[in-house]
């Protein structure tokens, strides 16, 4: 029982102070049955909310659990300035720290012994029960200055690690000719950063739960620029794919740890606008790629396009040195390295190169019909299923959390993001093809052509983050964006042969209108599903699944196009003649794009109708995937987001303790199943 003394000479100020502290003692867990308390000055009133009523209503916030006393879930970070003696500083040090303290008589007075009962807890089994420290959202905790800085240098790296999957495009015939590559080569040489990238970046997360977020952070971009001095200095082209690789596996680091990095610093309504800044730096590095490409090959050399890394990502591994400021366990190196799924991540590199090679090879090195290119891709999946069971049955340390595949609304966002996936990278990829084939631009020129889509892309994304941090809803921004995606994609459908710039421009940003808030919207969704230990693991899970949808969209992509391309076929050979037609046909037949000036006009009309002929039929491929994208976004849960915030807390501590939680939850599960049968039995037999 809570009661106020108040005398006529209390003043307004004081009286709201006493009625705010009897509002929050109502809160307050296991209050003992008589509680009194006289009116409190300023600085009685300081030390009151520092030591009690901040760590109480914070506790009582975020788990409706009964408490014995303060427990660990109160401690938090109190950032306000407030000015005690030293033993009142230990006091309140020692209440942060979850220890059994008494509160100063001066401030509360007490009939009864509250938690005299209760057994004494030390600070490590606190922490161990409590893994997850309650803070005001870093953003509160951080001055703009260090927000800046950390997300600067976090795009920065992003932007170099995604302007490498498309830079190299309009660079790559040139490589090609100084290392003497034939088909096979070249293949290699334009894959290879792409099958690195997926193939590895399910692990960053687990590594960074193991070692913590910031030495895996600087790991990751050390391995991408080693990767792009390799390749700067290669003199072979095995010594160009080995950096390629390297630049893959380092790249796929830097983008999903960026990631990772914005859960653990923001709240769930916090982290969308910072989502939509890496969902516009995806934007412009894709975009600006090959015009990068294309004028440092022209104007310099194409090693440029990979000394250029060095400078800009020395700058962005600088400031996160100094900058960001994330727990990181002092784990040893060899029980981290123990602590790793070395089955399941072999199986799942194994799996990923396998299917990504047969699809790769298919068509082009080998026919799709042919031994290799089947059993390539039958082995994949046969591989990816056994990691699946290897993940739920055998994996001590899980890299994919198998909880993220036991609802139906994750499955779901993952089909909206794949959706999303697939047809932004057709996007990137294939209008370049169009305005250079058809409307006979250069590369640097068809990187400007496609702003549009960049431009409402980017704007829509940043748009779309701020309705969401105000509101905490996502649903229907997520079905509306699939919807005015497959809208956009409709409408290239309409392409002509010619150019016709109201169409180039209003069509694009239709469809960056539809792309752009889907880049992060499920990816908030899944994330505030999940347990706050799953967290990393399940953004890599999300990342590996757009990359895989990235790296399957070109290639079914390219199997409509070429099909397309076939059925054309005898108009091109009647027109071009047997030397020139085969360049415009087949595997290559959007490669050869410089060999349109040797047209003639008539010959360049039959050649840029079977262009748009073929890529409209491809556009009705992707706005069928988009339409899928709008089905999908139907079987997702509606929630809302929370403003508060929970730090993870990482290293192997945690994954055990999160492991534990795991087969708690499991047993849980199985003990509710078998009463749930049993109850239907008894009624069986009454009946």
């Amino acid at each position: 029982m809570v009661t106020e003394t108040l005398g006529k000479s209390d003043t307004p100020s004081s009286v709201s102070r006493n009625q705010t502290f009897a509002k929050s003692l109502s809160i307050l867990p296991q209050t003992p049955p008589s509680f009194h308390f006289r009116r409190l000055g300023n600085e009685e009133y300081s030390q009151f909310h520092a030591l009690i009523l901040f760590p109480a209503v914070m506790a009582h916030s975020t788990d409706q659990r009964p408490h014995d006393g303060l427990s660990a879930e109160s401690r938090c970070t109190v950032t306000d300035s407030v000015d005690l003696q030293d033993g009142q500083k230990k006091e309140i040090d020692g209440s942060l720290r979850g220890e059994n303290i008494s509160p100063s008589s001066s401030t509360v007075d007490s009939n009864d012994n509250a938690g005299e009962d209760d057994p004494a807890e030390s600070p490590a089994t606190q922490e161990q029960k409590n893994p997850l420290q309650l803070t005001p959202s870093q953003s509160e905790r951080m001055n703009r200055k260090r927000v800046i800085a950390i997300m600067g240098a976090l795009c920065l790296a992003l932007f170099l690690a995604a302007l490498d999957m498309t830079i190299i495009s309009t660079a790559l015939p040139t490589i090609a000719a100084q290392f003497d590559a034939n088909e096979t080569s070249y293949t290699w040489m334009a894959s290879s950063y792409l099958l690195a990238n997926a193939a590895c970046l399910p692990l960053w997360g687990k590594l960074s739960d193991i070692w913590g977020r910031k030495i895996i952070v600087l790991l990751a971009n050390v391995v991408f620029l080693v990767g792009s001095l390799i390749c700067a200095l290669a003199n072979s082209l095995a010594m160009f794919l080995v950096g390629r690789a390297l630049q893959g596996i380092g790249g796929g680091g830097v983008i999903i740890l960026g990631q990772i990095c914005v859960s653990d610093l923001f709240s769930a309504r916090e982290r969308p606008v910072y989502y939509a800044m890496f969902g516009a730096v995806w934007a412009v590095a894709g975009s600006l790629g090959p015009v990068i490409g294309g004028a440092l090959t022209q104007e310099v050399t194409w090693r440029w396009c990979f000394y250029i890394n060095l400078p800009v990502g020395g700058v962005s591994l600088i400031i996160l040195l100094l900058w960001l400021n994330i727990e990181s366990p002092k784990t040893p190196l060899v029980a981290g390295l123990q602590a790793i799924d070395w089955l399941g991540t072999l199986t799942i590199i194994g799996g990923t190169l396998m299917l990504l090679f047969g699809l790769e090879f298919g068509g082009i090195t080998y026919p799709w019909d042919s031994a290799t290119t089947i059993c390539l891709i039958v082995f994949g999946i046969v591989v990816l299923a056994l990691f699946g069971l290897v993940e739920r049955r055998v994996a001590k340390y899980p890299i994919m959390p198998t909880a993220l595949f036991e609802s139906w609304s994750n499955i779901c966002l993952l089909g909206v993001s794949w959706s999303q996936a697939t047809c932004f990278i057709a996007g990137t990829y294939y209008l370049p093809i169009y305005f250079q084939t058809v409307l006979g631009v250069g590369p640097i020129l068809s990187g400007v052509y496609i702003l549009p889509q960049a431009i409402g892309l980017a704007v829509l994304s940043i748009a779309a983050a701020i309705v969401i941090r105000k509101t905490g809803q996502y649903l229907w921004i997520i079905r509306a964006s699939a919807l005015i995606t497959t809208l956009g994609y409709g409408l290239f459908i309409d392409f002509k042969p010619y150019a016709s710039w109201a169409r180039i421009i209003i069509y694009q940003l239709i469809s960056g209108i539809g792309i752009g808030p889907n880049f992060q919207a499920p990816l908030i969704a899944i994330q505030s599903a999940m347990r706050p230990s799953d967290v990393a693991s399940a953004t890599s899970t999300f990342g590996f699944m757009r990359q895989l949808s990235t790296s399957t969209s070109l290639v079914l992509g390219g199997v409509v196009f070429q099909n397309v391309m076939k059925q054309s076929a005898p108009k091109i050979r009647a027109a071009l003649g047997p030397e020139l037609a085969p360049a415009f046909l087949g595997t290559i037949a959007g490669t050869n794009i410089e060999k349109t000036h040797l047209l003639t006009e008539e010959q360049k009309r039959v050649v840029f109708g079977a262009y748009t002929h073929a890529l409209s039929r491809l556009w009705i491929f992707y706005t069928c995937v988009a339409a899928l994208g709008c089905l999908f976004s139907l079987g997702i849960k509606k929630t809302e987001l929370s403003k508060k915030h929970e730090v993870t807390r990482t290293g192997l501590a945690e994954q055990e303790r999160a492991r534990q939680e795991r087969l708690e939850a499991q047993r849980e599960k199985k003990r509710l199943k078998a009463e749930k049968n049993g109850n239907g039995s008894e009624m069986k037999q009454e009946v």
